[in-house]
């Protein structure tokens, strides 16, 4: 069990709103802010190299930390300035060419939609959706049906971004690899909130961010790339760091997943990124999990009694983040009411998940998502907040 007193001491900026956009990007805890801070001050007084070489064995020490949290080896992370940009780099290494074909969930994102159709047109290939089940997940039945030795790759996301549906990763990879094909999962919504581990779920590519469920600072992400799947991956760009300049026309490629990174990046925020992993490990993500998934199904229980707002979140497991609407008002206008009693919720648009949102019939939903420093007292708060809106509006 988490100590609720304690997370919410370690997070001044919950004290004073009820805060429920981690699904969006979260608060940090203290721990976070004083280590980005701490070394942004750092460089300040003697460089930004200096500073960087003072803390070489923290970030070295961060793949093993990442590894652990992730389920897999350290020379099987990357870290990254972003979820899109671990995403990109993993789908751009995967080998298409004309005639292949590129399998995608409903509950795509809008960002790898546009990429992979991008990609497809230029190569030849085709990207076909899975349909959905009747409870809104990936139908795996029907991904067997779809699946020959032309698929090269099945993208799923594991938490869409507009609602708490969690799709079911071991089957879609047990199916996928059948055949051949690679796993590509979106863990950009369930790592930090859910226990995601490669060694469980057996995907081989795992891409999240840090900013939201993991609470790290903004411009963090995180790749994971397995050593079954590495030799089949063409990474499509390489600098200094993910390659050696050996020769006058020659270059050696590193092994090992950092093969993916840059050689500049934000080390501050890559430390700010590590401590929020240490703080999740601390927390450990069992005890996340429940307690996340219980202020979640609080909050779904108390919208479910109040006239006129339909929860959205499709799916028989669902997580963290709830959708809603309420009938007669803009989602924007419900965000903007609640930001006006101390409340932060965010929207989703049919835009962001195009598939998903068109078969559902929805243009967009108020999306929340309380994280496990949120308090039950605090989700009621909400709840009441939204009664006052709809009585308000008629």
């Amino acid at each position: 069990m988490i100590d609720l007193d304690r997370v919410r001491e370690d997070t001044p900026g919950c004290r004073d709103q009820v805060f429920l956009d981690s699904a969006g990007s979260s608060l940090p805890p203290r721990q976070v802010l004083d280590e980005v801070v701490g070394h942004l001050r750092r460089e300040a007084e003697v460089g930004g190299y200096r500073a960087a070489e003072e803390r070489a064995e923290d970030l070295e020490e961060g793949y093993r930390v990442a590894a652990e949290l992730l389920g897999c080896a350290p020379d099987e992370i990357a870290f990254t300035d972003s979820a899109s940009r671990s995403w990109e780099l993993a789908f751009s290494a995967v080998p298409l060419s004309r005639g292949d074909r590129v399998l995608i969930s409903e509950a795509e994102y809008a960002g790898h939609a546009v990429a992979s159709l991008h990609r497809a047109s230029v190569v030849g290939a085709v990207v076909e959706p899975v349909p959905s089940d009747t409870t809104g997940a990936v139908d795996v039945e029907a991904l067997r049906n779809m699946l020959d030795e032309r698929v090269r790759l099945v993208s799923l996301v594991h938490v869409p971004t507009n609602s708490g549906l969690v799709n079911p990763v071991r089957e879609v990879v047990e199916a996928a690899h059948a055949v051949g094909a690679l796993v590509l999962l979106d863990a950009c919504q369930s790592v930090g909130q859910l226990p995601v581990r490669a060694d469980e779920l057996g995907a081989d590519l795992i891409t999240t961010t840090g900013r939201k469920w993991l609470r790290a600072p903004r411009g963090t992400g995180l790749l994971v790339v397995r050593r079954s799947a590495a030799e089949r991956l063409r990474p499509p760009m390489v600098d200094l760091q993910g390659a050696e300049w050996v020769g006058p026309c020659e270059v050696r490629l590193r092994t090992d997943a950092r093969v993916y990174e840059r050689w500049e990046f934000g080390v501050a925020q890559r430390l700010g990124l590590i401590a929020a992993l240490r703080y999740a490990l601390e927390l450990g993500m069992p005890a996340i999990a429940a307690e996340v998934t219980a202020r979640a199904e609080r909050t779904r229980a108390g919208l479910a009694t109040l006239p006129g707002v339909r929860v959205r979140d499709p799916g028989h497991r669902r997580c963290g983040i709830v959708s809603f609407t309420v009938d007669g008002l803009p989602a924007d206008a419900v965000r903007d009411a609640l930001r006006e009693q101390g409340i932060t919720v965010t929207v989703s648009r049919r835009q962001s998940a195009l598939l998903d949102m068109s078969r559902r019939g929805l243009s967009e939903v108020v999306r929340a998502s309380p994280h496990y420093f949120v308090s039950p007292e605090q989700v009621d708060r909400f709840v009441a907040a939204v009664d006052r809106i709809v009585r308000t509006s008629g």
